[in-house]
């Protein structure tokens, strides 16, 4: 790989691709053949990796980074492929903990992106994607590190995401919720029918999904028809019941299955969940996932939920913080296709104070919209765009109040704000 990339170069190059993440999905298209053809003209990056794949509703970030950890404490070279960023691009590859470099990065971008030029100046109805091309140069770039295990963190669904390339050894659903569902389906049968998509031949699935309900009934019946054993780690009453909890324990029950499968460390003993003691689950946590910030005397939460469910397990893990006992100003901002209704229903009874913004995408409700919701349901609230300036109200009005404040509603809101956050904090 050449030992100087121009970044900004290939960011215009990537850029120019069509971004799903960025679009109105209604329309969007849904094929692994693209991805397919690009991991073809690249040399089959992915051949020979040991897979962990894993998708979800929620929770399959933190899930994918537990996994990735404990592989990691065994001695196992792993890389972690991850969507989406908050901050910086080199958050979706991660070798080891550490995000990748630019230069293997952005030249394994370079190398995708000139593999796709060649392939559609051949076949120009292939057309791969950004995500396909990011995720074809993840492959490389693992391939270039020469780790053994990766943790596959599918984009959007799973039956037809670009990850669907790869063949996990144990394949993981940690939820499944009413999300995407112009792209997957408007019932909870029909996406977990597109989520099971990850499931092969000779695989384990590790789920959270209850079972016996409605998306547990999909999500059976692929596992049947494979002959897929499953192991459902949340069958048991979940203590303390937490997200943070409720991850760990499907995380660990991924590193018991490959451990039953005869996977070892470096020191030759087999997997189990055991090596995700807290120091290493400390190591796994990611950004904008309750993360705690403090500015001045507030305490700031940032967290990207945005499902009512989500929000409402948020709210319920931070009610255990004595240091939170207040109730919150909320930094609310929301993406168009998010249960707007759901989420204020839960935030409601909860907040001090409101204060609605946007990161002014056309995938965005603007801050008015959010704001003339919430007073509708009884919350006062405030509008205020940039989010910078959404933040400094918050804060002004929590300072006044003894509050804290709670950002929440978007991983594009986390990634606008935390840069902010992290040089305010004290």
């Amino acid at each position: 790989m050449a030992a100087a990339v121009d970044r900004a170069a290939v960011s215009a190059r990537l850029e120019g691709l069509v971004d799903w993440e960025r679009r109105k999905r209604a329309s969007m298209r849904v094929s692994t053949d693209p991805a397919r053809a690009l991991l073809a003209a690249l040399g089959e990056p992915q051949r020979g990796l040991r897979v962990v794949h894993v998708t979800g509703s929620k929770g399959k970030g933190s899930t994918s980074a537990l996994v990735a950890a404990g592989l990691a404490r065994a001695g196992l070279r792993v890389g972690r492929y991850a969507s989406p960023h908050v901050e910086r691009l080199n958050e979706r590859v991660v070798i080891d903990g550490v995000e990748a470099g630019d230069e293997l990065l952005y030249g394994s971008l370079a190398r995708a992106l000139d593999a796709r030029e060649a392939l559609i100046r051949e076949r120009p109805e292939v057309d791969p994607t950004w995500f396909d091309v990011m995720t074809a140069a993840a492959f490389v770039c693992f391939r270039e590190a020469g780790v053994e295990w990766v943790v596959a963190e599918v984009g959007l669904g799973g039956r037809l995401d670009s990850t669907n390339v790869l063949d996990g050894e144990v394949c993981v659903i940690t939820n499944i919720e009413l999300e995407h569902t112009a792209v997957l389906g408007d019932t909870h049968f029909a996406i977990a029918t597109e989520k099971a998509g990850i499931l092969k031949l000779g695989c384990t699935l590790v789920t959270g999904v209850p079972a016996g309900s409605e998306a547990d009934r999909a999500i059976a019946a692929r596992a049947a028809e494979l002959g897929v054993a499953v192991r459902r780690p949340l069958s048991a009453p979940v203590e303390p019941d937490t997200v943070a909890e409720r991850n760990r324990r499907v995380a660990a029950a991924v590193l018991d299955e490959l451990g039953t499968r005869g996977v070892v460390g470096r020191a030759g003993e087999r997997l189990s969940g055991g090596l995700l003691d807290p120091a290493t689950a400390l190591r796994a946590a990611l950004p904008g996932r309750q993360e705690r910030f403090r500015v001045g005397s507030v305490p700031v939460v940032l967290d990207g939920a945005h499902t009512p469910a989500s929000v409402a397990a948020a709210l319920a893990d931070l009610a255990r913080d004595p240091a939170l006992r207040a109730r919150p100003v909320v930094v609310l901002g929301l993406a168009r296709d998010k249960d707007q209704a759901g989420i204020l229903k839960h935030l409601a009874p909860e907040a001090e104070k409101l204060v609605s913004t946007s990161v002014g995408t056309e995938l965005h409700r603007t801050a008015a919209e959010i704001a003339e919701a919430a007073a509708a349901v009884g919350v006062m609230a405030e509008s205020a765009t940039p989010p910078r300036a959404a933040l400094e109200l918050a804060l002004e009005h929590a300072r006044s109040r003894g509050a804290w404040v709670l950002v929440i509603g978007s991983l594009y809101l986390a990634g606008a704000l935390r840069p902010d956050l992290r040089q305010a904090a004290t």
